[in-house]
Protein backbone atom coordinates (compact mmCIF):
# COMPACT_ATOMS: atom_id res chain seq x y z
CA UNK A 1 0.00 0.00 0.00
CA UNK A 2 2.74 2.62 0.84
CA UNK A 3 3.88 1.46 -2.70
CA UNK A 4 0.64 2.86 -4.28
CA UNK A 5 0.63 5.95 -2.25
CA UNK A 6 4.09 6.81 -3.36
CA UNK A 7 2.75 6.39 -6.94
CA UNK A 8 -0.25 8.51 -6.83
CA UNK A 9 1.94 11.48 -4.71
CA UNK A 10 0.77 14.81 -6.29
CA UNK A 11 3.79 16.49 -5.22
CA UNK A 12 6.71 13.64 -6.46
CA UNK A 13 7.65 14.57 -9.49
CA UNK A 14 7.75 12.78 -12.48
CA UNK A 15 10.77 11.12 -12.85
CA UNK A 16 10.79 9.84 -9.21
CA UNK A 17 7.21 8.35 -9.92
CA UNK A 18 8.32 6.69 -12.80
CA UNK A 19 11.32 5.29 -10.97
CA UNK A 20 8.41 3.83 -8.28
CA UNK A 21 6.61 2.27 -10.57
CA UNK A 22 9.58 0.46 -12.20
CA UNK A 23 11.08 -0.85 -9.34
CA UNK A 24 7.14 -2.20 -8.34
CA UNK A 25 7.91 -4.32 -11.55
CA UNK A 26 10.05 -6.43 -9.13
CA UNK A 27 7.67 -6.43 -6.79
CA UNK A 28 7.28 -10.53 -5.36
CA UNK A 29 2.57 -9.37 -5.69
CA UNK A 30 1.76 -9.99 -9.63
CA UNK A 31 -0.73 -7.62 -8.78
CA UNK A 32 1.18 -5.09 -7.89
CA UNK A 33 3.80 -5.74 -11.04
CA UNK A 34 0.38 -5.31 -13.00
CA UNK A 35 -0.64 -2.02 -11.84
CA UNK A 36 2.93 -0.91 -12.46
CA UNK A 37 2.41 -1.84 -16.22
CA UNK A 38 -0.66 -0.23 -16.45
CA UNK A 39 0.51 3.21 -14.62
CA UNK A 40 3.57 3.60 -16.86
CA UNK A 41 1.57 2.93 -19.85
CA UNK A 42 -0.58 6.09 -19.00
CA UNK A 43 2.69 7.44 -18.31
CA UNK A 44 3.28 6.68 -21.58
CA UNK A 45 6.57 8.95 -23.75
CA UNK A 46 8.08 9.98 -20.54
CA UNK A 47 8.41 6.56 -18.55
CA UNK A 48 10.39 5.04 -22.09
CA UNK A 49 13.93 6.08 -21.41
CA UNK A 50 13.49 4.58 -17.65
CA UNK A 51 12.13 1.49 -19.01
CA UNK A 52 14.79 0.98 -21.29
CA UNK A 53 17.21 1.90 -18.96
CA UNK A 54 15.75 -0.71 -16.61
CA UNK A 55 15.38 -3.41 -19.44
CA UNK A 56 19.57 -2.80 -19.93
CA UNK A 57 20.40 -2.64 -16.05
CA UNK A 58 17.99 -5.09 -14.35
CA UNK A 59 19.67 -8.27 -13.13
CA UNK A 60 17.15 -10.72 -13.43
CA UNK A 61 14.77 -11.99 -16.72
CA UNK A 62 11.29 -11.57 -14.10
CA UNK A 63 12.66 -7.73 -14.25
CA UNK A 64 13.18 -7.57 -17.94
CA UNK A 65 10.15 -9.09 -18.54
CA UNK A 66 8.14 -6.68 -16.96
CA UNK A 67 9.83 -4.11 -18.30
CA UNK A 68 9.64 -5.62 -22.25
CA UNK A 69 5.57 -5.37 -21.43
CA UNK A 70 5.35 -1.96 -19.96
CA UNK A 71 7.16 -0.78 -23.15
CA UNK A 72 5.08 -2.66 -25.29
CA UNK A 73 2.27 -1.71 -24.18
CA UNK A 74 3.25 2.39 -24.16
CA UNK A 75 3.91 1.29 -28.39
CA UNK A 76 4.86 3.47 -30.83
CA UNK A 77 6.32 5.95 -29.17
CA UNK A 78 9.00 3.31 -27.76
CA UNK A 79 9.73 1.87 -31.14
CA UNK A 80 12.58 4.01 -32.39
CA UNK A 81 14.34 4.61 -28.74
CA UNK A 82 13.97 1.05 -28.52
CA UNK A 83 15.68 -0.02 -31.77
CA UNK A 84 18.04 2.40 -31.37
CA UNK A 85 19.03 1.31 -27.78
CA UNK A 86 19.20 -1.98 -29.33
CA UNK A 87 22.31 -0.98 -31.70
CA UNK A 88 23.84 0.78 -28.75
CA UNK A 89 23.50 -2.07 -26.10
CA UNK A 90 25.05 -5.18 -27.53
CA UNK A 91 24.12 -7.35 -24.10
CA UNK A 92 21.82 -10.78 -26.15
CA UNK A 93 19.36 -10.38 -23.16
CA UNK A 94 18.90 -6.67 -23.78
CA UNK A 95 18.25 -7.35 -27.30
CA UNK A 96 16.22 -10.72 -26.70
CA UNK A 97 13.89 -8.56 -24.41
CA UNK A 98 13.69 -5.87 -26.38
CA UNK A 99 12.72 -7.65 -29.57
CA UNK A 100 9.69 -9.31 -27.45
CA UNK A 101 8.77 -5.94 -26.54
CA UNK A 102 9.13 -4.94 -30.21
CA UNK A 103 7.31 -7.67 -31.77
CA UNK A 104 4.27 -7.48 -29.21
CA UNK A 105 3.70 -3.69 -30.34
CA UNK A 106 2.47 -5.20 -33.54
CA UNK A 107 1.58 -3.52 -36.99
CA UNK A 108 2.92 -0.13 -35.71
CA UNK A 109 6.71 -1.68 -35.56
CA UNK A 110 6.77 -3.47 -38.94
CA UNK A 111 8.03 -0.58 -41.13
CA UNK A 112 10.65 0.72 -38.43
CA UNK A 113 11.84 -2.98 -37.55
CA UNK A 114 11.92 -2.96 -41.25
CA UNK A 115 14.09 -0.35 -41.98
CA UNK A 116 16.39 -0.85 -39.28
CA UNK A 117 17.39 -4.25 -40.52
CA UNK A 118 19.69 -2.35 -43.50
CA UNK A 119 22.27 -1.88 -40.14
CA UNK A 120 25.61 -3.92 -40.39
CA UNK A 121 24.91 -5.48 -37.45
CA UNK A 122 24.08 -9.08 -38.32
CA UNK A 123 23.31 -9.97 -34.79
CA UNK A 124 20.97 -7.03 -34.44
CA UNK A 125 18.88 -8.07 -38.16
CA UNK A 126 18.41 -11.48 -36.06
CA UNK A 127 16.98 -9.97 -33.00
CA UNK A 128 14.72 -7.47 -35.58
CA UNK A 129 13.52 -10.68 -38.22
CA UNK A 130 12.44 -12.52 -34.30
CA UNK A 131 10.50 -9.17 -33.83
CA UNK A 132 8.64 -9.50 -37.22
CA UNK A 133 8.03 -13.14 -36.75
CA UNK A 134 6.28 -12.73 -33.60
CA UNK A 135 3.95 -9.64 -35.37
CA UNK A 136 3.00 -12.57 -37.55
CA UNK A 137 0.78 -12.43 -40.56
CA UNK A 138 0.78 -8.56 -40.25
CA UNK A 139 4.39 -8.30 -40.94
CA UNK A 140 4.05 -10.67 -44.54
CA UNK A 141 3.14 -8.22 -47.18
CA UNK A 142 5.67 -5.50 -46.22
CA UNK A 143 8.01 -8.06 -46.12
CA UNK A 144 6.77 -9.31 -49.24
CA UNK A 145 6.98 -5.95 -50.63
CA UNK A 146 10.76 -5.34 -49.54
CA UNK A 147 11.80 -8.59 -51.49
CA UNK A 148 12.59 -6.31 -54.32
CA UNK A 149 14.10 -3.49 -52.20
CA UNK A 150 17.30 -1.67 -53.46
CA UNK A 151 19.31 -2.76 -50.39
CA UNK A 152 20.08 -5.78 -50.49
CA UNK A 153 20.98 -6.41 -47.10
CA UNK A 154 17.17 -5.78 -46.48
CA UNK A 155 15.94 -7.81 -49.57
CA UNK A 156 18.27 -10.75 -48.15
CA UNK A 157 16.68 -10.01 -44.42
CA UNK A 158 12.99 -9.44 -45.49
CA UNK A 159 13.52 -13.00 -47.42
CA UNK A 160 15.05 -14.88 -44.55
CA UNK A 161 12.49 -13.46 -42.22
CA UNK A 162 9.53 -14.69 -44.45
CA UNK A 163 11.30 -18.20 -44.76
CA UNK A 164 11.53 -18.14 -40.85
CA UNK A 165 7.68 -17.32 -40.14
CA UNK A 166 7.28 -20.78 -41.84
CA UNK A 167 3.60 -21.36 -43.00
CA UNK A 168 2.85 -17.73 -42.46
CA UNK A 169 5.52 -16.44 -44.72
CA UNK A 170 6.48 -18.91 -47.08
CA UNK A 171 3.13 -18.90 -49.28
CA UNK A 172 4.66 -15.30 -50.12
CA UNK A 173 8.30 -16.21 -51.53
CA UNK A 174 6.69 -19.06 -53.51
CA UNK A 175 4.22 -16.70 -55.08
CA UNK A 176 6.72 -14.21 -55.91
CA UNK A 177 9.20 -16.45 -57.00
CA UNK A 178 6.39 -17.76 -59.89
CA UNK A 179 5.58 -14.34 -60.12
CA UNK A 180 9.23 -13.92 -61.26
CA UNK A 181 9.13 -16.58 -63.33
CA UNK A 182 5.88 -15.87 -65.44
CA UNK A 183 7.37 -12.42 -66.04
CA UNK A 184 10.52 -13.64 -67.71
Amino acid sequence: MAQQNKRNDPHMPDEQKINVMIAALGDPSIDIRHEAIRALKECGEPAVPFLIRALADSADNDSRWYAAVALSRIGKPAIEPLIAAMRANREKEFRRYGAAALGDMGSPAIEPLITAMGCDDADLRGYLSRALCRIGKPAVEPLTCRLDDADDIIKSCAALTLWQMGGTGLPAIIKKVQDDEDTT
